[in-house]
């Protein structure tokens, strides 16, 4: 593997797989999703509307989860972040049935 191992740890975590608005808009837009289609659509946003705020932080100077990774470098980790929990919303909501 390539990079140091703070690296590695820092996209799997909370700036990554674990970042909280990617996990929260991916599960908001997967509860809202009509079609399996629309889980793409929602890890996409997910992951975009996270580099965004994640950039806005680091213009402002305000705190940040993990300030060592690239907000671009974790996008693909957010990506997957977001599309799983779109995932896991949307089975969960198809199984017991559409209650909005």
């Amino acid at each position: 593997m390539f990079g140091s191992e703070d690296t590695w740890a820092s996209l799997i975590g909370l700036s990554g797989l674990l970042n909280p608005l990617a996990l929260l808009t991916g599960g908001l837009l997967g509860w809202y999703a009509d079609a399996k289609v629309k889980i793409a659509i929602a890890a996409f946003a997910a992951a975009c509307l996270s580099v965004v705020v994640d950039a806005a932080l680091r213009v402002t100077g305000s705190a940040q989860f993990t300030p060592e990774v690239g907000a671009l470098a974790a996008f693909p980790f957010r990506f997957v972040a977001g599309g799983c929990a779109a995932a896991l919303v949307f089975s969960v909501r198809r199984m017991f049935g559409r209650s909005a």
